[in-house]
């Protein structure tokens, strides 16, 4: 495909002339594709179909048109949801003890699961007239985040239910029986549903499942000669699989005697079964990373369902991986960012303090050059996950689908959250390696690869999914190529092919210039909007996508369909496109909380960072791709001063780290929805007293710091000077007053937990 990218005269010219296009361009390029395109499995062709584009299709087009973005409703809650939130939620929180639930009991306390249950937690999804709470998706997430910075466990056993599971393929799929059968008791929390997918041999590869059922005629209830399906499975890392009531099972239908009719191999189906049904085996419980949220494996042998059991009945069937992949397009974008947001949230108000409240060589440790640094990388990867939790929240409320946006924002989102939480770690030090009821660090580390490895496995969300998938999904022409390319009839098919291939010759051409002129110009004439703050990261955004757009189509049109066992490559295009959809989140986020000049750190080192990240990858594509020569020229055009993007600079670090080291409305907002509570025997209320009673002693700190440099005290801690401070005037009572109590709270901050060695031997015991 070199002749795309050298453009000859010649090849101009046919370009535009249909017969000789036809002739010489269009049907050597549709023999060789057709002959080279691998063949799509039904499930592949299935999660293509899943859900729709929206952002993602258009920072593919190389074009963006931001009216997309800007015509978004930034996302809000009803009076309802946020007195829910106010409320239950806030009452939860207060109840949640996480030492006490991942230490001794291995659980949630029988008070806690009676709230939850009691204020319908688990029907969130659920609309009233099924007796749920009816919530928006933004609304959902709220409380998922809310929750998330108080107790994972809590946070996943709230989630579950409300994500994929039976109660969203009942209100998409469920025939109105279904429905009215088991939609009141999930919401009231009568039912506990688990939904039963991964097995031991089919993880990300769904299509590798073993477990299968038969149609056959069987006994049921007393009943002879009752058609259903008789059931084989092995199912593993089922949340909340030890305690369901009810288990939503995916397996492969097959009908030997055709009883439903002539095709044998029917496909993947979804059912929903009581657990006390004959034949279900419920495990033991697996052990996740020392979170108590219950997950475990069942099994079924020989069980045997009536038809209608089948989510949908009979006319679903077939369709369950379909219905997975519609449902978990959305499902993938709330929960886990949530959780991730929350986590997140919660280590930069929490660690942030400490960095302000811990003090080494007299100084606090968040002085340090060495500290501000993962501070501003904690503090600006918090702003990134929230913008593109909302925004993507706010989307889908909006009535969108996209199932690229939600692998993106569950692979970086989860990441963003393992960074946030690791460099909180390093800035606990001690601290946080040493378990207790006073670390408030300690499991929430413990529980990182848990939303990194569930709902798809990060590795092959990157790799696999994103471009993947978003090559074709997102990609103005590439689906209806491949479709031309699998019509039965060559002579159509040729026809279809050369429309589209016109289009395409056009498109490349366009991105093309718009690359070039973008590398020229910096994009300094494209029309964007936002302010005079943001409108420079709006322009990079387009050149950039421009950039990214000429690539995909060097990509899929030198690689064709090797490009699919190019992992390296394809994790390369995720990055890419997953970081100008972030930066995009982010400007939206600035824009919907009223364009405050205060939170421009955060903007600048979110925008920073990941316009150099996208710069970064379409340059290591360009060292990847085929034909060196080629890609050398598409390097000039593309970058032809240079590259313009850098990482944030020492003097922006400061900037953005100072929000989490001082008590503002930045601050504030950075962390807004999270629990929050001042009181002095909570691991995080002691944080919350000894981060303001430091602030508030601060100006008596340094009148005692100044005179101790001007000789007027000898040298030596505070506390030890303090009297003679007072002696001699520098101080008031009332200040000395304010140093006792920042002192006293401080040391309560920067306390351990210790352990007699019978506690911790009679604890293992027991257990």
């Amino acid at each position: 495909m070199k002749w795309l990218f050298t453009l000859p005269a010649v090849h101009l010219s046919t370009a535009w002339i249909p017969a000789l296009r036809r002739s010489l361009i269009s049907k050597p390029v549709y023999k060789a594709m057709k002959k080279a395109l691998p063949p799509l499995s039904q499930t592949e062709l299935e999660a293509l179909e899943a859900g729709n584009t929206w952002w993602d299709a258009e920072l593919f087009s190389g074009r963006p048109n931001w009216q997309v973005l800007q015509n978004l409703p930034a996302a809000k809650l009803t009076t309802e949801e946020q007195a829910f939130i106010e409320g239950p939620v806030e009452t939860l929180c207060r109840m949640l003890d996480d030492w006490d639930i991942t230490f001794n009991r291995r659980d949630l306390p029988p008070e806690v699961w009676d709230f939850i249950k009691r204020n319908k937690f688990c029907g969130m999804i659920i609309p009233k007239t099924y007796g749920g709470l009816e919530f928006s998706d933004y609304a959902h997430s709220q409380v998922v985040m809310k929750i998330a910075s108080r107790s994972i466990s809590a946070a996943v056993t709230v989630m579950v239910p409300n994500s994929l599971g039976p109660a969203k393929l009942l209100l998409d799929y469920g025939t109105d029986a279904q429905k009215k059968h088991y939609l009141y008791k999930l919401a009231a929390g009568e039912e506990i549903p688990a939904f039963a997918l991964t097995g031991p041999y089919a993880g990300s590869d769904a299509g590798a499942m073993r477990d299968t059922g038969i149609v056959c005629y069987g006994t049921f209830e007393g009943q002879d000669k009752v058609l259903g399906i008789r059931l084989n499975w092995e199912k593993r890392y089922i949340t909340l699989g030890p305690i369901a009531t009810v288990l939503g099972l995916a397996f492969k239908l097959y009908d030997p005697d055709h009883l439903l009719g002539e095709k044998e191999n029917l496909g993947i189906t979804v059912a929903l079964i009581p657990t006390h049904t004959p034949g279900i085996s419920i495990g033991r419980r697996h052990y996740p990373l020392d979170s108590a949220f219950q997950n475990g494996p069942n099994w079924g042998k020989d069980v045997f369902i009536p038809l209608d059991w089948i989510i949908g009945g009979v006319e679903q069937v077939g369709k369950g991986w379909k219905m997975l992949m519609q449902s978990l397009s959305t499902g993938r974008a709330i929960s886990l960012p949530a959780l991730s947001t929350g986590g997140a949230k919660f280590a930069c108000r929490n660690s942030g303090a400490y960095a302000r409240i811990r003090k080494q060589f007299n100084l606090p440790i968040g002085e340090f050059e060495g500290v501000e640094e993962p501070l501003a990388r904690m503090a600006g990867e918090a702003y990134i996950l929230d913008a593109a939790r909302s925004v993507t929240a706010a989307a889908i409320d909006y009535g969108e689908k996209p199932s690229v946006i939600s692998a993106i924002i569950k692979y970086e989102l989860t990441e963003r959250m393992r960074r946030v939480i690791n460099d909180a770690m390093d800035i606990q030090g001690g601290s946080g390696i040493c378990l207790g009821p006073r670390n408030f660090m300690g499991r929430l580390y413990q529980v990182i690869p848990v939303s990194i490895t569930v709902e798809g496995a990060n590795i092959l969300t990157r790799t696999m999914m994103i471009f993947g998938q978003g090559s074709v999904r997102c990609h103005p022409l590439i689906q209806q190529e491949m479709a031309a390319l699998h019509l039965a009839d060559n002579g159509q098919g040729l026809l279809e092919f050369d429309k589209l291939l016109a289009q395409h010759i056009h498109l490349t051409l366009r991105n093309l210039i718009y690359s070039a002129w973008y590398g020229f110009s910096n994009a300094w004439f494209s029309e964007v909007p936002g302010d005079k703050n943001t409108r420079r990261y709006y322009r990079q955004i387009a050149r950039l996508s421009a950039g990214f757009a000429v690539l995909a189509d060097y990509a899929l049109l030198t690689l064709g369909g090797a490009l699919k066992r190019k992992e390296r490559l394809s994790g390369q295009f995720a990055d890419a496109l997953s970081h100008l959809y972030l930066c995009s989140a982010v400007l939206k986020h600035y824009q919907n909380q009223g364009n405050r000049v205060e939170d421009l750190p955060l903007v600048d080192w979110a925008c920073q960072t990941t316009l150099y990240s996208v710069q970064q990858s379409l340059l290591a594509i360009l060292r990847i791709v085929p034909y060196r020569t080629l890609s050398w020229s598409l390097k000039i055009l593309m970058f032809p001063l240079g590259t313009p993007n850098e990482p944030p600079d020492d003097e922006l670090i400061h900037r953005t780290a100072s929000i989490l080291l001082s008590d503002s409305s930045s601050r504030d907002r950075l962390t807004q929805g999270i629990y929050i509570n001042t009181q002095e025997d909570d691991p995080t209320g002691r944080i919350e007293i000894a981060f303001q009673a430091v602030l508030a002693a601060a100006p008596v700190e340094i009148k005692i710091r100044r005179a101790q440099k001007n000789r007027q005290l000898t040298k030596g801690a505070i506390e030890d000077v303090m009297l003679d401070a007072i002696d001699k005037h520098i101080i008031s009572r009332e200040e000395a007053e304010l140093l006792h109590q920042a002192e006293r709270a401080r040391f309560k901050a920067i306390s351990v937990d210790d352990f007699a060695r019978n506690d911790l031997e009679h604890h293992s015991a027991s257990r």
